[in-house]
Formats: C-alpha cells, sequence, structure tokens
C-alpha cells in the first residue's frame, strides 16, 4: 500500500460490500462482515480500532451523502486497509466539535487520532476515505 493506494497483493483478503443510501442499519453488518473477514488473523486492539473507524467513515458517507457507499476492507501481511467510497464530489469537511455538541462530528478526527495513515482521494464521481492499521498480525 503506497500513499494509500490499493496495490494488487496477491495473497490479500479482500471485503467489498455497497451499502445503500440512508442504511444506517448497514453500519452493524459491516462491522460483522470485518470480523468475518479477519477472523483470528488480526489481534484485538487494532480489530476493535478497525471496526470504531469504519463505523465513523460509513456512518459520514450515508449522512453526508445522498448516494450510498462502497466499503473495501483488505488485509494483507500486517497492514489493515478500509476503505469507503461514496459518490459526492464534495471533499469531507473536518469537523472540530465544541464541548456541547454531543456526539457529533468527531468521526474525522478519531480516524485521524487512531490511524497509521489516513487521506481522502477523488475517485471518479466522488471520493475515497481511507485509513490503514499497521502490524496488526497477532503476536505468534
Amino acid at each position: 500500500m503506497v500513499d494509500g493506494r490499493d496495490q494488487d497483493v496477491p495473497d490479500a483478503i479482500r471485503l467489498r460490500r455497497r451499502v445503500g443510501a440512508g442504511d444506517l442499519t448497514a453500519v452493524a453488518g459491516i462491522r460483522s462482515a470485518l470480523r468475518e473477514l479477519w477472523g483470528h488473523r488480526v489481534a484485538e486492539d487494532p480489530a476493535h480500532t478497525a471496526e470504531l473507524l469504519t463505523s465513523e467513515l460509513v456512518t459520514n458517507a450515508l449522512i453526508h451523502t445522498a448516494y450510498g457507499a462502497v466499503v473495501t476492507a483488505t488485509l494483507a501481511d500486517d497492514v489493515l486497509r478500509v476503505e469507503v467510497r461514496d459518490f459526492a464530489p464534495e471533499p469531507p469537511d473536518p469537523y472540530v466539535p465544541v464541548s456541547d455538541d454531543g456526539t457529533h462530528g468527531r468521526g474525522l478526527l478519531l480516524v485521524q487520532a487512531l490511524a497509521d495513515a489516513w487521506g481522502v482521494r477523488a475517485q471518479g464521481v466522488g471520493k475515497a476515505v481511507w485509513f490503514e492499521l499497521f502490524g496488526v498480525k497477532p503476536a505468534a
């Protein structure tokens, strides 16, 4: 993986799911599919982090766009990469929440704080927001 661009890795384990516009119930299904994807191949801490960050990115795509999203997860060597593509051309707007704002606006801040790498790139119609976690294999 280089600069947030997925390279063709022959032994990679992949997941790809389409989520319909506004279907927030699909977020739990995405988390479940991720757990099934990596089974016991990812250590517990990065697995929980990946679930949290994926939930945030999928929720953002569903709340802030009207077009649905495509979630792609790749586990290659000891790098877990998740990418959420939406079909709205506007770039994400990292929101700095105020203390009395409840839980709104913290998704991209969590991604920035917890991911080893992350970014946004234009992709045809829309954009892809991605993150990577390094060293995700459980200790032998």
